[in-house]
């Protein structure tokens, strides 16, 4: 795969010096959290402005995952910006990526990806947390915009695979919000109901606190149906069923 520099950000970039796989690799800064590792392997990510631009620096050294397309493994971040451009094309609300390279020397595979920090959005797990502060008005306009974000990722025919409160990220306009998404390495293409139900099971499992009013709300906007509609009767109960079934494997 040959080095990617998006158009928006290359001249911020070259401008910074930081428009190569070497700059950005060899570039001192501090980790935002500890690193991820494996046998062999590390991964690690890291804040970096660039004038008035913030973005994220992700940087990874045998830090591989194996599929049948790759039985001997690729960087994961290859994975993820092959996913997240594959949103894009689809419209799908993500990460921005402006810089993406991966490099083999020395029996090491390393790799870099650099994407547009989500500044002014917050995580869904940072609003519940003080979910009960926010006025009915705010909490119904977070549902919606959850669900209308899973109605835009399953209608393209997309499964996140991790669609947890922590990967989905909003912003506030006018008492409205807008979503998006992150964390796509596990992201594929949609077979059926079941993969659509196991994205919103694992939603609703992780936002426990949703009381059943909550709950129609968020189907009402996913289904793009009246909250007491039979459809969306439905889906509570299958939600509910692939609840007591993940609880009784735990």
């Amino acid at each position: 795969m040959r080095d990617f520099i998006s158009s928006a950000h290359a001249h911020s970039l070259r401008s910074a010096g930081l428009d190569s796989f070497d700059a950005l690799w060899r570039l001192e800064l501090t980790a935002v959290d500890a690193p991820n590792a494996v046998k062999g392997g590390w991964s690690s990510v890291y804040r970096l402005d660039i004038g008035d631009a913030g973005y994220y620096l992700k940087r990874q050294s045998n830090y591989l995952s194996r599929s049948w397309r790759h039985p001997f493994g690729e960087p994961t971040f290859a994975a993820e910006f092959r996913n997240i451009r594959r949103y894009q094309q689809k419209q799908l609300p993500t990460l921005d990526v402006a810089f993406f390279a991966q490099l083999r020397a020395q029996g090491e595979v390393n790799a870099v990806l650099l994407t547009r920090a989500l500044d002014g959005w917050r995580d869904l797990s940072s609003l519940l947390d003080r979910w009960s502060a926010l006025a009915e008005a705010s909490r119904n306009a977070v549902l919606a915009s959850c669900g209308k974000l899973a109605r835009q990722l399953h209608g393209a025919g997309e499964v996140h695979g991790c669609f947890y409160p922590k990967h989905i990220f909003l912003r506030e306009h006018r008492g409205a919000y807008e979503a998006c998404l992150i964390d796509l390495e596990k992201t594929r293409l949609l077979l059926g109901r079941r993969d659509r139900l196991r994205d919103l099971e694992a939603l609703v499992r992780r936002a426990e606190l949703w009381r059943e009013e909550e709950l129609r709300c968020l189907l009402a906007s996913y289904l793009d149906e009246n909250a007491d509609s039979r459809a969306i009767e439905d889906w509570l109960k299958s939600i509910r069923a692939r609840h007591h079934y993940k609880a009784a494997k735990a």
